[in-house]
């Protein structure tokens, strides 16, 4: 196949995406794009050696 096929449907997903009514939250986007975490989410984090959580040994 060709690329007419795979611009087309490309076109169409974006065509979708600029007419869709979809009710967007610009404000948790924003903060997700600035790599800031919701403060109403609670992370378990078991793993002792994970990436903030090591203790070195004395």
């Amino acid at each position: 196949m060709g690329r007419g096929r795979q611009k087309a449907k490309a076109t169409r997903v974006a065509r979708d995406l600029k007419y869709s009514n979809t009710d967007m939250d610009l404000e948790r986007l924003s903060k997700e794009l600035h790599g800031e975490k919701p403060q109403d989410v609670t992370e378990v984090d078991d793993d002792p050696y994970a990436e903030g959580n090591y203790i070195a040994r004395a």
